[in-house]
């Protein structure tokens, strides 16, 4: 019940060395932004063992953040300018039930429009996919595929580019959680500099802006 939670709150203050609290009024300075899965089995501090103000967290259904989501892309702008964040992990999980939706022919509802990016990961790649027999494999597969996606589609977006021409240096990674014996593993994607996204999607230092064109 809700009151629970409340009681397990006052217990867990009562606990806490008041010094504690006092520092967290103070501000936060987070080394990383943490975006993740809404998913209760993936809780993000406790998996990596951090403390309030370690991690500036994101979570979403199935890890997303799009350039059409101004959610995300709101806590990304205000992690890299504000908070100078140094590293962006995109940290999803195997058994991922968004990606299993998007695996699915079934009309699931309006989730349906937030996993339509995820669909289209797996188009992209589905002639690796689609040569994996079983099904679970498949499955695990596009999480990490979904993952990758998200590195990559982090680096091209204006607010980390503009964070490199500022001189301000960012890494994000992509790493992923087994539910089955909750180690993390690192998927060696990481990209800290524009050189690694593609030229069709840098921005010069020098470009105006649209209505300026």
């Amino acid at each position: 019940m809700p009151h629970e939670l409340l009681q397990r709150n006052r217990e867990w203050a009562a606990s806490q060395d008041p010094s504690f609290f006092e520092a967290l009024t103070e501000g936060q300075s987070p080394r990383f932004l943490w975006i993740s899965c809404s998913d209760s089995r993936v809780p993000a501090n406790e998996i990596v063992e951090c403390h309030p103000g370690d991690l500036f967290v994101h979570r979403n259904i199935a890890n997303r953040i799009d350039h059409d989501d101004l959610n995300g892309l709101s806590v990304l702008e205000y992690a890299v300018e504000v908070l100078q964040v140094p590293h962006i992990v995109v940290c999803g999980h195997y058994q991922c039930g968004g990606i299993k939706a998007a695996m699915e022919h079934t009309d699931h509802g309006l989730i349906d429009n937030w996993l339509r990016p995820i669909k289209r990961c797996y188009h992209q790649h589905h002639d690796e996919l689609d040569r994996i027999t079983d099904d679970h494999k498949r499955w695990d597969r596009l999480c990490e595929l979904n993952v990758i996606d998200q590195v990559e589609g982090i680096a091209s977006t204006t607010v980390v580019q503009k964070a490199w021409q500022r001189g301000h240096e960012v890494t994000i990674h992509g790493w992923i959680y087994q539910l089955a014996n909750g180690e993390i593993h690192d998927l060696g994607v990481e990209v800290d500099s524009p050189d690694q996204v593609p030229p069709i999607y840098r921005i010069s230092a020098s470009s105006s802006a649209l209505g300026d064109a």
